[in-house]
């Protein structure tokens, strides 16, 4: 027969190995179970009000998961962006995430993140929903990436906007036309414009 802190195991990888807090409480589970399962090392809190399984392996990004529950209006961007797309060999230190501007940041202890307001156009402009280990998670898609690499160029590095660029071209198969109807909402048209021409 299964116990009380199996039964909250078993809900919580039914969710995908995340679970908040409220949700535990409205399945009918006390507290004090779940107080117990993190003392034992089976589950660890990783969020405001949120825990996971720590025998549970979130994908092959479970720092993007943990960062998107955390954010409900966030958007993976920029070189977080880039690296999920494998158009940049730079490692994030930070997750990048866009949210509009006049959105609240929420306070995120874990994993490290770095938020960029974008204007409304902007921000719902070229996003496209993953699927990372049950977990839908909304990055941008590689196209648009570029677009908001050179509107944060100063930030980020042109050798780098530069190459993701290139790899984007001639490696992911981008289309130029795409590129630049993001560059257009984004407003780098004229800066992204010369340097695609000498690539195509």
């Amino acid at each position: 027969m299964k116990t009380k802190a199996d039964k909250i195991e078993a809900y919580i990888h039914s969710r995908g190995g995340v679970a908040r807090f409220s949700s535990i409480l409205k399945a009918g589970f006390h507290p004090d179970t779940l107080r117990n399962l993190e003392k034992e090392n089976k589950i660890e809190k990783i969020g405001r009000g949120l825990y996971r399984l720590t025998s549970y392996t979130l994908g092959s990004h479970p720092d993007y998961v943990i960062a998107s529950l955390q954010a409900s209006k966030g958007v993976i961007c920029l070189i977080s962006a880039l690296y999920f797309h494998k158009a940049t060999t730079e490692i994030p230190r930070v997750i990048d995430i866009a949210i509009p501007s006049g959105a609240r940041a929420n306070r995120i202890k874990y994993p490290p993140v770095k938020f960029y307001r974008f204007s409304p156009k902007a921000w719902e402009a070229g996003i496209e929903e993953h699927k990372i280990a049950g977990h839908k998670i909304r990055i941008y898609s590689l196209a648009k990436t570029i677009a908001d690499c050179f509107k944060f160029r100063n930030k980020i590095g042109m050798d780098v906007v530069r190459e993701a660029l290139k790899v984007a071209i001639t490696e992911k198969k981008a289309v130029p036309k795409e590129i630049m109807k993001y560059a257009k909402i984004c407003r780098v048209d004229r800066i992204i414009k010369p340097i695609l021409e000498t690539m195509i």
